[in-house]
């Protein structure tokens, strides 16, 4: 398959070896399939993600990675027990693949926009979005798009992704348009019948609290510290959930006290499932709306962009 014959290469047989290996290359097909496995190894940090997100086997992983560093004549990859670094070597052609990969990705998004998929976190999309996607689809039935759940960085050609609703904790893509809403208000939120068990109502009483955190957003309780002036607290997490939304359950059902952003929880608030004993201050992040470049000027995005951004910034 990667192999170049004498006669295609046009050089006698007399030709240094060295010489017949860069003729051999030069005519040798792309191993596409062994460069992706590649690129995502590298920048997944472990063949077995890789495996997942190309759909194969961990093997098949393995063996398009020996396969390269068989044809290009050097170790690209370090297999470690539970990862694999790239070698310098394997970290500059990562860095090169990732971008050409990206640009074909784009190049091939633009020909064919393909169903217009909206990524959020599941958080986002069970306390904000789904209760006010009927609003939606009753002011535009024709207006079609899928749900994606996601909370971390995004290639919008690779991924197949629309539009996007992240926080500042993440950087977006090069090629996005970032449509700015809102600053993050963040602050406590539980049960009423928690409530009544914090004496004196101050944040001095959370050191006696049951603290729930987040995989997700670790230092919360930190940042809301900060934005309150009180850095000499310490608050320990006693209870951590994977999920975000996750945690808000918990602290509607009495487990404990939850740190949240305002947007996410107004319903409970105004149906007093949750209450927020010390309000609210404006956090460090903000929320942001990330849209395919490609697709910026689709008429059905801007529908979409426009209701998603006048929706976050109004208030009940």
């Amino acid at each position: 398959m990667f192999g170049a014959s004498e006669k295609g290469c046009g050089r006698s047989l007399s030709d240094s070896s060295a010489q017949r290996g860069a003729c051999d290359l030069s005519n040798a097909k792309l191993p596409l399939h062994a460069l992706r496995a590649f690129e995502a190894t590298v920048r997944l940090g472990s063949m077995t993600k890789a495996a997942r997100e190309l759909d194969v086997s961990h093997g098949a992983i393995s063996r398009h990675v020996r396969e390269l560093e068989r044809l290009y004549g050097t170790k690209l990859v370090e297999r470690l027990s539970k990862s694999s670094e790239p070698t310098p070597a394997g970290a500059d052609m990562a860095e090169t693949l990732s971008e050409g990969f990206r640009l074909l990705n784009r190049a091939v998004a633009r020909l064919s926009l393909g169903p217009m998929t909206l990524s959020c976190s599941a958080t986002i999309m069970q306390y904000w979005l789904i209760p006010k996607l009927p609003e939606f689809r009753s002011r535009h039935p024709d207006v079609h798009f899928r749900l994606n759940v996601n909370y971390g960085e995004v290639d919008f050609a690779r991924d197949g992704i629309t539009l996007a609703i992240r926080n500042t904790m993440y950087a977006p893509p090069g090629d996005v348009v970032i449509v700015d809403m809102i600053g993050e208000e963040v602050g406590p939120v539980c049960s009423p019948e928690y409530r009544s068990r914090l004496s004196p109502l101050s944040p001095d009483s959370l050191a006696s609290a049951t603290i729930l955190g987040t995989a997700t957003r670790r230092e919360a309780w930190n940042e809301w510290l900060s934005a309150i002036g009180r850095r000499d607290l310490t608050l320990e997490v006693r209870e951590e959930y994977e999920h975000f939304y996750l945690m808000l359950q918990a602290a509607s059902f009495g487990a404990g006290i939850a740190i949240a952003p305002k947007y996410l929880v107004e319903r409970e608030l105004a149906t007093g499932q949750l209450v927020a004993p010390y309000g609210f201050v404006l956090g460090p992040h903000r929320l942001q709306l990330w849209i395919a470049h490609h697709a910026r000027l689709n008429p059905e995005v801007k529908l979409l962009a426009r209701w998603i951004e006048e929706k976050m910034t109004e208030r009940l």
